[in-house]
């Protein structure tokens, strides 16, 4: 089962692929349910475009996902991957979970699941679940400093990212907070490096850009080739964040 949110970190294989895409349309948008103490409680369906809900917090003064402006995924695909940027990953504020499964529909709290550098595991259930709706909990604050915050972290992320051009995302994993990916690709050699149509972005060495032309062929070996030079030179194996479709590499 290939579970997607809007597919923004995925590399799909050239041709047919022996899929069958399933796309479940949890969209119910953000609401306010509830407040406890100074927390306040955003509900919001999966499918739901993670700009929507970050609009919505804006326009009702609530705090705590500012950080996660600029990342393209449904919200969903936020969860499952806790995709994260500035400090801010998706796991810290959220309050709980309700996931579909073979078995049925299922609420899980915080305090249940364990969440990694963009990962999310529910230790209960293993896999095969979607991410149905969800429950954030943020803070009051004045409007006029979510809009300041969240607009510098767009524009601080549209001046180091290629995030107005055709790409799957962050290709790498960061071997460690202090060891970022693109430091290593930067000083391989990789930066604005080409094969086929597809680039290492001058902006960012852990974005590859396809210019309209490439295939995933010349992705993966740009990908197989910054690997072993990476490795070769420095030592850090470096792991995939985007996902190839229909599998890994091996």
């Amino acid at each position: 089962m290939l579970v997607i949110g809007k597919g923004s970190n995925l590399l799909a294989m050239d041709g047919e692929l022996p899929l069958v895409l399933v796309r479940p349309a949890f969209n119910d948008k953000p609401e306010i349910i509830g407040q406890t103490g100074e927390k306040v409680f955003v509900k919001v369906g999966s499918g739901c475009n993670l700009s929507s809900l970050l609009g919505f917090c804006l326009r009702n003064g609530l705090s705590g996902l500012e950080g996660l402006c600029g990342i393209p995924a449904s919200v969903g695909g936020a969860i499952a991957m806790n995709a994260g940027s500035f400090g801010t990953d998706t796991f810290q504020n959220l309050e709980q979970i309700t996931v579909a499964t073979k078995n049925g529909f299922f609420d899980f709290k915080k305090s249940q699941l364990k969440p990694s550098y963009r990962r999310l595991e529910i230790p209960q259930i293993g896999s095969g679940w979607i991410v149905t709706n969800s429950i954030f909990g943020l803070t009051r604050r004045p409007k006029d400093g979510i809009f300041r915050a969240m607009h510098l972290n767009f524009f601080e992320k549209k001046s180091k990212q290629p995030i107005t051009a055709y790409t799957a995302g962050c290709v790498f994993k960061n071997p460690s907070s202090q060891i970022p990916a693109g430091k290593l690709l930067d000083m391989a050699g990789f930066r604005g490096k080409r094969h086929g149509g597809v680039l290492f972005s001058d902006r960012h060495a852990n974005f590859l850009v396809n210019e309209g032309n490439g295939s995933a062929e010349a992705a993966l070996a740009l990908i197989r080739e910054a690997q072993n030079v990476v490795w070769h030179k420095f030592g850090y194996q470096l792991d995939l964040e985007v996902k190839v479709v229909p599998c890994h590499l091996p």
